[in-house]
């Protein structure tokens, strides 16, 4: 080694890199504590939000079409006394022609010490109603499915922006490395909008969500190539060493391609996958309790793998429910939200109760809802529309309700309300910005200072919107 051209003698060489040798034993202990990942250069390491947040991590229980909230969590004595009658807000636009009012066929029941009323259709979820937020003022923008599932996943409802869970990944990374930071399970295929609803958007593309679809029970079939059936785990690692190798040298020529970047994530990321992602899908290794308790089905089986991810580190899980006949009823809802809540009212209860039985309940955001609700009035049959039968309700983004339970939440009590009849919030609206907002402070982040920079300007999930809604928080 030459300096001002002169050599090195040995001593002196140890000495001038001797800090640098500390530096390394440093290095690994911050990326530890989540304190330098960016330094680093693992995109995916634990890394600290803006301040201690009382959730470490997020389920998202989605429930597709939009569930209706004046059948579920928003009772309402008047649309009963009205049923078969014109109501006087009626004249609100919807997105076809409804008509009288629609009494819930369900019957509701207080529950819990706080005393909230719940649908007969959760009585197994309500079982936790005393540690959960009903928020009942909810709104959106349109009453169509598109827009409305971009702006409950991404905060906007028509540009390509990334999703809720790619942005807490991006500023939390993951608790285990050998498992993606964000996983999106939908059985049987996507959802409206497909893989935008869990898209980077211009983040980074290894904080995307990765899709599993657990309509299939092996693991092998659950995430594809998982398993190698010709080369052992040695073998794999000298050719990925190989490919690195090459890789990295091709990236040198093009500095800052993120597309490129995310590829060798994934590839790596794929590797350390195969013996973890075996034995976090695995249901079978449950205790038969465990399963009894969760139930028959696949979002019975989804719900459990949630647990399994949340439980070896995952920061957020986003369980896709009404896969193939989602929560959109616009005919027969009496036999059909039946059969939907049937499906996963147990399971959730369960999940509540495994994650408080773990140690996990207190650091862990449990999120359930639609991206709207549904009208108080039926929805009348017309040419070209798919209503049948006079036994429906249509869309409806005027109000809604979503809870919200876990990590940092105040449960036992409702947020806001709608109108007498449930056609549109009145009291402390919440948008879904606002939500947002909500969900990143429970997380640790102020939403206006979560920012990434691109296109010459700073982004952010709530785009210029959003307010904290305190009421929510313990």
């Amino acid at each position: 080694m030459m300096l001002n051209n002169k050599s090195l003698s040995r001593r002196e060489l140890l000495r001038r890199c001797g800090m640098g040798f500390g530096m390394l034993g440093l290095a690994q202990v911050m990326e530890q504590d989540g304190l330098a990942a960016e330094t680093i250069g693992n995109p995916l390491a634990p890394k600290k939000p803006h301040f201690p947040g009382k959730a470490k991590r997020v389920i998202h229980i989605f429930a597709n079409g939009g569930p209706s909230h004046v059948d579920t969590f928003d009772p309402k004595p008047l649309l009963t006394k009205n049923h078969g009658k014109a109501l006087p807000k009626a004249n609100l636009p919807t997105e076809r022609k409804t008509g009288a009012a629609f009494a819930s066929p369900f019957k509701f029941e207080k529950r819990g010490k706080c005393g909230l009323e719940v649908s007969e259709l959760f009585a197994h979820t309500a079982k936790h109603i005393d540690d959960m937020c009903v928020i009942r003022s909810m709104h959106a923008d349109v009453p169509n499915h598109e827009p409305s599932l971009l702006l409950m996943n991404c905060g906007e409802s028509r540009l390509i922006r990334p999703s809720m869970g790619s942005w807490l990944t991006y500023g939390l990374g993951t608790e285990n490395q050998n498992l993606p930071g964000f996983v999106a399970m939908c059985p049987g295929g996507y959802p409206i909008q497909e893989s935008q609803n869990w898209q980077a958007g211009f983040l980074p593309g290894v904080f995307q969500g990765t899709y599993i679809d657990t309509k299939n029970t092996s693991v092998e079939k659950l995430v594809e190539h998982v398993k190698n059936g010709q080369l052992g785990n040695a073998a794999q690692r000298k050719q990925l060493d190989l490919l690195l190798k090459m890789n990295k040298q091709h990236q040198t020529e093009r500095p800052g391609d993120a597309q490129l970047e995310a590829r060798l994530q994934s590839f790596e990321l794929a590797y350390r996958m195969q013996a973890e992602a075996t034995d976090a899908f695995d249901v079978s290794k449950e205790p038969k309790h465990i399963l009894e308790a969760y139930g028959p089905g696949t979002q019975a089986r989804q719900l459990l793998i949630t647990r399994r991810l949340i439980e070896r580190g995952v920061r957020f899980v986003q369980v896709w429910h009404g896969d193939g006949q989602p929560w959109d009823n616009h005919d027969d809802i009496e036999v059909n939200h039946r059969r939907l809540a049937g499906q996963c009212d147990q399971a959730i209860g369960a999940l509540l109760s495994d994650l408080k039985r773990l140690g996990l309940f207190d650091e862990t955001l449990v999120i359930w809802g639609g991206e709207f609700g549904r009208t108080p009035t039926v929805e009348l049959p017309t040419p070209g529309s798919n209503a049948g039968k006079i036994n429906g309700r249509d869309h409806n983004h005027h109000g809604f309700s979503m809870w919200l339970a876990g990590g940092g939440v105040k449960g036992g009590q409702a947020i806001g309300a709608t109108d007498e009849f449930g056609f549109a919030a009145v009291e402390k609206k919440v948008h879904v910005h606002d939500l947002h907002a909500t969900l990143l402070h429970l997380l640790g982040f102020d939403h206006e200072k979560f920012t990434y920079r691109y296109a010459g300007r700073d982004f952010r999930l709530t785009d210029v919107h959003g307010k904290v809604v305190k009421e929510v928080l313990a």
